[in-house]
Order: structure tokens, then C-alpha cells, then sequence
């Protein structure tokens, strides 16, 4: 999974359509007045929040995440949005849409489905501050988005829940076409299985194999160039979400064989389980600072069966309860 936002190149003019200047954005972003000059723009998730959030700050239409995410021109889409536009459906989609993320940023795009319904959600796996509201807009109005041209219909979702504060409901429901709860636990975005499950108008079996197969080249690439401990521990940390992946499903998302894996940690002096602890360490770490998850909801998260396996795996690590590290972290941080 690559460390850095990669940047698209036409946001300034997107920008510049909504009445925003790229200049003053930038400065109160406190970025080079040349960033937007290079031929690739990588940034980090701090330098990425920051933009998004001048653009939040200088902008007076509270829907300019939206309007940025809600994208009309398909010259402007990137090929991974194009490759989900070509798949079957919106399931199809979403999962591509997933896999590719990780190219362009350390983005996890977390996928849920019930008998009724599909939940979507964004998790920003280098994050040290709540992303900008702004941004979990423009990510959910770009998922919005590829349904609605994918299907060739008004696709609404069931709902849309935000962690924030209530604000600018009326305008939201309109764009959405759904309630929107606010103070919720998580950013999600949720559709009827029915709709999620729809054929795309614009599926092309003949562009998607002419596509994929360069995604799934350049996944492989930097998949073998990263180091193996750092990869497996990031694969890990973006499938884990309710399960425990053996190193089978890691060597598949990564795109090689067990063989080849667990031969590239023992040349690092290292086991896939360690390896695992280290992710489940780090990840505990991160919802305890972050978040407002209950300790059996955290647990869940990081796989463990029960609550009690999990409270005696921190004990391990930090020689405390997870509920008495968090109380001591967060009165250090006030």
C-alpha cells in the first residue's frame, strides 16, 4: 500500500470552477506555491487533510465536497474509477475500486453486506486526526457517483451516517436522497442490497481487460519492491476488519505465493504471526486514540474472538487494560 496521496492534476481546475482559488488554497494549507506545478503530486495524509481542509475553511458552499466528488466528466476520472465503471455491477465495483486504493494511497475502502444491505466506508490507515468533513463528503458523492452512471439510474442510498455534529442536514438529504444521521460511531455510506447488486449500463468486458491487467501489474510491482514486513503488516491492517486473515489471504491480496512470502519475512527475521501482533498492536493503538469504539467493538475489529482475548493480548503489550491506556493517553494529550 503506497504511503502517499497521490494528488489528481485537475483539481486546481475544479477548484477554479467552484469559485475557490488554488493559490489562496494553498497557502492556507501552508504548501508550496508550486504544488500544483508538479507532474505528480504525492502528498502525505497530514499535507492531504490540510488541503482539505483550506478548501473547507475558504469555501462558502457546504456542499464543495460534494460538487469536487461528484464528478460529471468522465475525461477527469481516474483510471481507477474508470476500471469500476466498466466492471458487471456496483458490487463488482466497489471491490476493484478497493484492491486499486492501495496504489494511490493508504486508503481503506472497508466493504460490508447484509442480507438488505452494502455498507461502504473509508478508513485512512495513517491518520493522526480526524479526517476533514469535506473529504468524507467528497468520498462518499464519489461512490454515489459511479453507482448512478454505472447503473444509468437516480441510485439513492438507504441512508448516510457522519461522525460530526449535526449540520447542513437539509442540504445533504437533497444531494443523497436519503436521511443522513449524524453523531454516529462511523462514516458510512449504506445501500440496499438490491441496488448494489444492479448491472452497470457501461460494462465493457473489452476495456476492463485492457485496463486491469496494468493495475494488477503495477499492484504486483510495488508489492515486490516494498519491504515484506511493512507490506504484510499494512495488507493485514486493511483486511482486518472482523476476521483474522491467515497468510493465505494475505499472499492472495498481495498477488504471490505463501512460498514466496513467508520466504521474503524470514529473509526480514520475521513470522507471518508477529507480524500479525505487530498490525493488531498498532491498529489497537489507533482506534484507542481516535475513536469512540467500546473495548468489544475494538476487539471485534482486530479480530479477536471474544473481548476477554483481547483485553489479555494488550495486557501483553502495554502491561495495562486497554480502557485504563486509553484514560492515561488521553489526559496526557489534554
Amino acid at each position: 500500500m503506497s504511503k502517499h496521496f497521490r494528488v489528481s492534476g485537475l483539481l486546481p481546475a475544479k477548484l477554479e470552477e467552484l469559485s475557490l482559488s488554488p493559490a489562496a488554497v494553498l497557502r492556507h494549507a501552508e504548501l508550496p506555491a508550486t504544488f500544483f506545478e508538479q507532474e505528480k503530486i504525492y502528498v502525505t495524509t497530514d499535507e492531504m487533510f490540510a488541503l482539505w481542509r483550506a478548501i473547507e475553511a475558504l469555501s462558502p458552499d457546504p456542499l464543495v465536497g460534494i460538487k469536487i466528488g461528484n464528478e460529471d466528466r468522465i475525461e477527469r476520472y481516474d483510471p481507477i474509477a474508470i476500471a469500476s465503471l466498466y466492471t458487471r455491477n456496483f458490487t463488482d465495483a466497489m471491490e476493484r475500486a478497493a484492491r486499486y486504493k492501495q496504489l494511490t494511497c493508504p486508503e481503506k475502502i472497508e466493504l460490508a453486506a447484509t442480507a438488505d444491505t452494502y455498507t461502504v466506508r473509508f478508513v485512512w490507515m495513517l491518520a493522526r486526526d480526524t479526517e476533514p468533513s469535506v473529504f468524507t463528503d467528497m468520498c462518499f458523492a464519489w461512490v454515489q457517483a459511479i453507482g448512478r452512471r454505472g447503473t444509468g439510474r437516480a441510485l439513492t442510498p438507504l441512508r448516510v451516517d457522519y461522525a460530526r455534529p449535526p449540520a447542513h442536514r437539509e442540504e445533504l438529504e437533497t444531494h443523497f436522497g436519503c436521511p443522513v444521521r449524524f453523531n454516529a460511531k462511523h462514516n458510512l455510506i449504506v445501500f440496499r442490497r438490491s441496488d448494489i447488486e444492479r448491472p452497470f449500463v457501461t460494462h465493457n468486458a473489452d476495456l476492463l481487460a485492457a485496463i486491469s491487467p496494468q493495475l494488477e501489474k503495477e499492484l504486483v510491482i510495488q508489492n515486490a519492491g516494498a519491504n515484506a514486513g511493512e507490506l504484510v503488516k499494512l495488507t493485514i491492517k486493511r483486511v482486518l476488519a472482523g476476521r483474522r486473515p491467515d497468510i493465505r489471504d494475505i499472499a492472495r491480496e498481495i498477488g504471490q505465493s505463501v512460498r514466496t512470502l513467508q520466504r521474503r519475512l524470514a529473509a526480514s527475521g520475521l513470522t507471518y504471526q508477529q507480524v500479525m501482533e505487530n498490525a493488531r498492536r498498532e491498529l489497537a493503538h489507533h482506534y484507542l486514540r481516535h475513536s469512540a469504539l467500546e473495548l468489544n467493538e475494538t476487539a471485534y475489529l482486530l479480530g479477536y474472538e471474544d473481548a476477554n482475548s483481547f483485553f489479555r493480548a494488550f495486557h501483553r503489550w502495554e502491561g495495562m487494560p486497554p480502557g485504563r491506556w486509553r484514560k492515561l493517553h488521553r489526559e496526557r494529550v489534554a
